[in-house]
């Protein structure tokens, strides 16, 4: 078995620390990748070698094997044998090579050594992504109180990353690149998508539009469009969960007396609210399924009034004489 020299391979010192032995890993994969190199025999040698050097250099203790044997590291006793040690192939998608997770996949080097093992039995070990559903897309949308009660629509114009239709998103016919999408299995289209969020969103809500994330790999199926709402603020409701409050003002007169409130409403309507006769400030009714839609499931919250009662200002001698009067009745009693 020929020597190998996995510092030499990776372009780092034997005193290299384990963050400068990833950042070369991945500097060197990227460029020497099959897919970034179609055809080219030695790029893909290169390619196994980088990844087998990688693998022992980036464990502590095959490290410290290697730097003990060399490349007998992992033959009993760190001797050399007649038997050729295992080998293991690695198929990475090229979106995770060719850009520090470009499109969000999260870091694949770091997972790159979760293996299976090989239904042959030889040892080889295979790690083949295929076809990968695409990456969803996250999008706030601001959107009124009373288009939250309501519910409303949004309409975009996205320039939209579609399958190649001449490689169906494979990116290759046959064994060349796609000349259509330049090998990238990525067209881009502009057309507009019309959305509608439901009744009841609140802050925070997400709706999902499926089929309308990034594109798939090699084919795969596409991510979803996820709008994350954001509602604004109301001045005359407060919300909680689907329950609304709403404050309403009525004279002093209706309050002892009784009488009938208009209560408004986020569409805009009326309801009319009867007041029962010595109903105190900051006394709640409550409206049940008056207050705002569930999004998911029938009905709706509650609606609660909050009286308001308001003192009278500008009295006449007539009226400051009856409260007068009053006030002695009371004080009599």
């Amino acid at each position: 078995m020929d020597d190998k020299d996995y510092y030499k391979i990776l372009g780092v010192s034997k005193g290299a620390s384990a963050d400068d032995i990833k950042k070369s890993y991945r500097k060197l994969a990227r460029k020497y990748h099959p897919d970034v190199n179609p055809g080219n025999k030695a790029a893909e040698t290169h390619f196994k070698e980088i990844n087998e050097a990688y693998e022992v250099l980036s464990d502590p203790d095959k490290r410290k094997q290697y730097d003990r044997y060399g490349s007998s590291w992992n033959t009993p006793g760190g001797m050399r044998s007649g038997t050729a040690t295992r080998t293991r192939t690695y198929t990475t998608p090229p979106d995770d090579i060719l850009g520090e997770d470009a499109t969000g996949w999260g870091d694949f080097f770091d997972t790159l050594f979760s293996r299976r093992p090989s239904p042959s039995g030889t040892g080889t070990t295979t790690r083949d992504f295929g076809q990968r559903r695409g990456e969803d897309i996250e999008q706030p949308v601001e959107i009124t109180f009373r288009e939250a009660y309501t519910g409303t629509t949004r309409v975009y114009n996205v320039q939209s990353p579609e399958p190649c239709p001449n490689c169906k998103g494979t990116g290759k016919i046959g064994l060349r690149p796609c000349s259509n999408c330049g090998g990238t299995g990525v067209v881009t289209k502009q057309r507009k998508l019309e959305v509608r969020i439901p009744p009841g969103a609140d802050n925070g809500s997400r709706i999902k539009v499926t089929g309308e994330g990034q594109v798939g790999i090699s084919g795969g199926q596409r991510g979803d469009l996820i709008l994350v709402v954001r509602v604004k603020p109301d001045p005359l409701f407060e919300r909680k969960g689907d329950d609304l409050t709403v404050d309403v003002p009525i004279p002093l007169t209706m309050a002892v007396l009784g009488g009938e409130a208009p209560i408004p409403t986020p569409d805009g309507k009326r309801l009319i609210l009867t007041i029962p006769a010595e109903t105190q400030n900051g006394q709640s009714f409550r409206l049940s399924g008056k207050g705002m839609p569930h999004m998911r499931g029938q009905g709706a919250g509650n609606l609660f009034a909050r009286i308001q009662v308001q003192l009278p200002q500008r009295l006449s001698s007539r009226e400051r004489e009856l409260f007068e009067e009053l006030a002695r009745l009371r004080t009599a009693s």
